[in-house]
């Protein structure tokens, strides 16, 4: 059995509100089923001076997903028996469509929505309804992926994994989760707050950072099934002893949730059944992070060192990575220090996929910019640049980007840089079938922006920037849902004669969305 290195577990915990500054947080450590070491420290709300304590309810998010798909195991059994339902939620959809099980691994294919309501022309702030979700669900025509065959992040799965349970139990997601988990558990104090423009115990979340200062963030949106749970540090650490306490039953419903996922050809999945699986301190991890304009947390569990861990916080500081630093001190665990990286990393790829790459190279790692997020890379022994997740090798001037977690593998090109673009024969009004949305784009003295309308209303000029020929990015920082999917890459495609014949955008989160002239 793992031993706990307390004072270092201490030590890890004083330092989180240095290391990770903003108004305020709560993290916990799980042993044996036994809270070991826990924290407090800050403000709940500025304006009202509202310390944090463990009893503060705050949002968990996307770490919802986990209790989505245990109820849908006490409720289903088989999820394979509501396929049949799937339908009823993608009328349009024109491929094959993804099974419940590829919903809960998010393998189905389907484009992100909330990255969609931006292209629908939503504003951060403004208020989406239980209601909105589903027809915007509905306009899907076609995935990004076949179902099955890679994974990428995507909300809309749990929603409508979420409406499938509701449907099939003829009761709602929150009395569901007080029968099969909360109540089991002792998560005495959680509940469901679906509407996040009114968090509980008066919390509020934070944007900014110390360089800017905190300004409270606003939230609108309803979510429920891919979010939604609000809970206090009591709660989840409560929930995480009910794990341990529950590990050597085949059936509990953490250990079904949580066994290894695959894809449909059989190779080994990451993320199975709102999940996430990696490899910390050389222990099998499952657990999750959450997000929302504001909040930040995550937990993680550790099974063969009957460890967990939980962090949250009401700012927008990196959950993971706190948690992360909870299990290694724990465990005694140092990491090595990374080899210097060498010159020739540094530049910017068009991959296969459609998306631009960029490397952003340090003295001992390397920035990774693609998904939502930058991902840190650092110099494997053999050459290449790795993380958990990645690794990037060269083929002569290209390089293959190999994403374990995605299982695909993008050729990247070179693209080379250009500090301006004429944007004149790509102005104007365009229009996604695929969607049933718009773009207006604007070019005027040198700066060029792009607007998009649709079934939200119609939103802010987002900027556009050239990166390379007939490549330009649209920066998206601030959306309803967080991490904002960062930069869209446009792609324009010419005819024989040079002429405009359309445009082609996407991001990580929703790929390959064709646009023609209006």
């Amino acid at each position: 059995m793992a031993k706990v290195d307390l004072p270092a577990l201490e030590a890890a915990l004083d330092a989180l509100p240095k290391r990770y500054p903003g108004p305020g947080g709560v993290a916990g450590v799980v042993k044996d089923g036994k809270m070991i070491a826990a924290r407090a420290w800050g403000h709940a709300n500025l304006e009202t001076a509202r310390p944090m304590t463990d009893t503060t309810r705050l949002p968990i998010c996307s770490i919802s997903k986990q209790f989505t798909c245990q109820v849908l195991l006490a409720v289903a059994g088989d999820p394979a028996r509501l396929d049949g339902r799937v339908v009823a939620y993608l009328p349009q959809f024109t491929g094959p469509l993804p099974s419940t099980r590829q919903l809960c691994d998010n393998q189905s294919g389907l484009r992100d929505y909330w990255a969609l309501t931006i292209l629908h022309g939503a504003k951060a702030e403004q208020t989406f309804t239980r209601e909105d979700a589903l027809p915007l669900i509905a306009r899907m025509k076609t995935g990004h992926f076949a179902p099955g065959t890679a994974y990428s992040y995507c909300n809309c799965n749990f929603r409508i994994v979420s409406e499938l349970i509701e449907a099939e139990a003829g009761a709602d997601l929150e009395t569901l989760y007080r029968r099969h988990i909360w109540g089991p558990a002792g998560m005495d104090t959680a509940v469901l707050t679906a509407d996040t423009r009114h968090p509980e115990d008066g919390v509020a979340g934070y944007e900014g950072s110390d360089a800017t200062g905190f300004m409270a963030a606003d939230n609108g949106i309803f979510w429920i099934g891919d979010a939604g749970i609000s809970a206090s540090l009591a709660d989840m650490l409560a929930y995480e002893a009910w794990i341990d306490a529950t590990r050597e039953d085949a059936g509990s419903l953490y250990r079904q949730i949580s066994a290894p996922p695959q894809f449909r050809d059989g190779t080994p999945a990451r993320y199975g059944f709102g999940l996430a699986h990696e490899k910390i301190a050389g222990h099998a991890i499952t657990g999750h992070g959450g997000a929302l304009r504001g909040f930040r947390a995550n937990r993680m569990h550790a099974r063969g060192a009957r460890l967990s861990v939980v962090v949250m916080f009401n700012h927008e500081a990196d959950a993971h990575a706190a948690a992360q630093d909870l299990v290694r001190a724990t465990l005694g665990e140092k990491p090595a220090a990374p080899a210097p990286v060498p010159d020739g990393w540094e530049g910017q790829w068009l991959a296969d996929d459609g998306l631009l790459v960029r490397i952003e190279a340090g003295r001992t790692e390397a920035t990774l910019r693609y998904a939502t997020g930058g991902e840190t890379v650092t110099l494997a022994p053999d050459g290449t640049l790795t993380s958990p997740d990645v690794a990037l090798s060269r083929e002569g001037g290209n390089l293959t980007m190999r994403r374990m977690r995605d299982n695909t593998t993008p050729r990247l090109v070179p693209l080379p840089t250009i500090e301006a673009a004429d944007a004149a024969d790509i102005a104007g009004r365009w229009v996604s079938d695929e969607l049933g949305a718009g773009m207006e784009i604007e070019a005027r003295g040198g700066g060029v922006t792009a607007r998009f309308d649709g079934l939200l209303g119609q939103g802010r000029p987002e900027r556009m920037a050239p990166a390379g020929r007939d490549v330009w990015l649209v920066a998206t920082r601030r959306s309803m849902d967080a991490p904002a999917p960062g930069d869209w890459t446009l792609r324009v495609a010419r005819d024989a004669a040079g002429k405009v014949a359309g445009l082609t955008l996407g991001s990580w989160l929703a790929r390959g969305i064709g646009y023609g002239r209006a």
